[in-house]
């Protein structure tokens, strides 16, 4: 039977979502939880999972759409269940070849004469025997109702795996691509890229039996016969264009990130995941393995391959450009936050010397135990955590006419990507120690830099840190993210000259490591006695750091 892949729902608040990028096409084969296609909302971007395996029968929603959650973005034909000629359905055919009718009886007859008839009648015989596994627009969380296609990563016609990424969504809370739920040949893409479809909203078919899938569409034809002709120049300019495709299909973004960083041929890499996808750790593997950069096979295919297309031109001046998902999102949220909350800010300066030199000396033997960069991010983040606890009060949130609260510490750390800002969250940091903060935040900043949070990893934050200082800020007034009381904005960190006191009273200047940071905090329940009692033991804890950092 047909399964439905739908747009799904990342989030409690969540309603909709962007589809960026298909990673599969009709016709392609898919297996179950291989990533199908990539969306986009306000709070994450991440891949999503096929519910199925089969062929990615149609695409319903295309990239750059938003959709609410469960609304059907794309269906796949489950494996095995179509007829060799099912895969035929191709994603142009007329919306009467929906219903089934007599007709559909003759579908193999008109396959072998008019390849135009055979368009409609194969369509017609997939539903009739429920032989297309129909992809839909899935739910990226709880309050999720709809999604974006951004991005289709396969075409009609193509040949998909259960779980290979198909297609790319985005919604209000998340981006992400959208595995395959079944492995076959993608005949139908029902919604384009761009739009934007409800969750459970078929977006796509996929047809079982993918071994005839190349034959079906009527534009096969030229491409077949081209196909026997000799060839007029080298061909590994097609295979390298034919690897790096599947290597697209079967690696995440991250995964390919760190390939690009370190100049790694995905080929090169044994895949651990499910249909022999290439996990982060694989890649991991790989580099701490040895493995040398793949730069000498690449001189090989310029030699026969044609320019390559140009990357989409930035915007001129002058010209109006559409926001995002997450763009439109984040700037609804911003201006609500500013409405909802009287917004007051203070800013310390903190001497960071003490920090500093501990990190100078102890950084390279900090990795090499650990496996992990010491960065300040963890030692600030500790010193929130400590204030915290102390004032309760900084980590509550308005409900209503109460003051929640709230039980553990959840911090949120905003992570500045290409295509927007998301804040993922350390649940019950309080419990966590310092090099257990160290991972967590490498950890969550990498995912999200992949789009692999989950939705809950974007929700319940408590008290966020975002960390500005990185482009030469001094400092800022960042603005609180609902329904949180506060946000520590941090600022950056230089080297100034300081009027230093001994034990004597005598004062002398010296050059002294200084930060500044910023408490943006919710005056309908912090008054500024709380925020200043609250920087003044946050400043205290950082410049007499005496916590073990493992």
């Amino acid at each position: 039977m047909p399964t439905d892949v739908v747009m799904p729902q990342m989030g409690e608040s969540i309603t909709e979502g962007t589809i960026t990028k298909w990673l599969k096409k009709p016709g392609d084969s898919i297996q179950r939880d291989e990533p199908l296609f990539e969306i986009s909302t306000d709070k994450v971007d991440a891949e999503i999972p096929s519910p199925a395996a089969g062929t990615l029968k149609e695409i319903k929603i295309g990239e750059g759409t938003t959709v609410q959650i469960n609304t059907i973005v794309a269906v796949i034909d489950a494996e095995g269940a179509a007829s060799g000629s099912a895969p035929a359905a191709p994603a142009k055919a007329e919306p009467a070849a929906d219903t089934v009718t007599p007709a559909a009886k003759d579908a193999p007859a008109a396959i072998q004469g008019n390849p135009a008839e055979a368009d409609s009648a194969a369509a017609g015989t997939i539903i009739e025997q429920g032989g297309g596994t129909e992809v839909l627009m899935p739910q990226m969380g709880e309050s999720i109702t709809e999604g974006t296609i951004t991005k289709w990563l396969k075409k009609v016609g193509d040949t998909v795996q259960r779980d290979e990424p198909i297609f790319e969504i985005s919604t209000d809370k998340v981006d992400a691509e959208i595995p395959s739920p079944a492995a076959g040949t993608l005949t139908e893409i029902k919604v384009e890229e761009g739009k934007t479809v409800t969750i459970n909203t078929v977006v796509a078919v996929i047809g079982g039996g993918a071994g005839k899938a190349a034959a079906a569409p009527a534009k096969a034809a030229p491409a077949a016969a081209a196909a026997q002709a000799p060839a007029a120049t080298p061909a590994p300019a097609a295979t390298a264009a034919s690897a790096s495709a599947g290597e697209r299909g079967r690696s995440s973004p991250l995964v390919r990130k760190i390939a690009q960083e370190n100049n790694v041929d995905l080929s090169q890499v044994a895949g651990t995941g499910s249909s022999g996808r290439i996990t982060k750790e694989d890649i991991l593997g790989h580099l701490e393995g040895g493995a040398k950069p793949a730069a000498a096979a690449a001189p090989a295919a310029p030699a026969a391959s044609k320019p390559a297309a140009p990357a989409a031109s930035a915007p001129q001046p002058g010209e109006l450009v559409p926001m995002t998902k997450m763009r439109s999102i984040i700037a609804q949220r911003m201006v609500e936050s500013k409405r909802t909350s009287p917004h007051v800010h203070t800013v310390f300066k903190v001497d960071m010397t003490r920090i500093v030199k501990l990190r100078e000396k102890e950084k390279s033997k900090y990795e090499q135990r650990n496996s992990v960069k010491l960065t300040y991010m963890p030692f600030i983040t500790r010193a929130a955590i400590y204030a915290l606890r102390k004032h309760p009060i900084v980590n509550g949130a308005v409900e209503g006419d109460a003051i929640r609260y709230n039980k553990n510490i959840n911090i949120g750390i905003a992570v500045a990507l290409d295509w927007g800002l998301i804040v993922p969250v350390i649940k019950q940091a309080e419990e966590k120690n310092f090099l257990g903060i160290a991972r967590a935040i490498v950890d969550i900043a990498d995912r999200a830099r992949g789009k692999k949070l989950a939705p809950d990893e974007i929700s319940g934050g408590t008290f966020t840190l975002t960390n500005s200082g990185i482009f030469g800020e001094q400092f800022g007034t960042p603005i609180i993210n609902q329904p949180q009381a506060a946000i520590l904005g941090i600022g950056g960190l230089n080297k100034e000259p300081e009027v230093i006191t001994d034990k004597e009273g005598n004062d002398f200047i010296a050059i002294r490591s200084i930060q500044r940071f910023t408490l943006g905090f919710d005056h309908r329940i912090v008054d500024g006695a709380d925020a200043g009692k609250f920087m003044s033991d946050f400043k205290a804890y950082l410049e007499n750091w005496s916590e073990d950092i493992g």
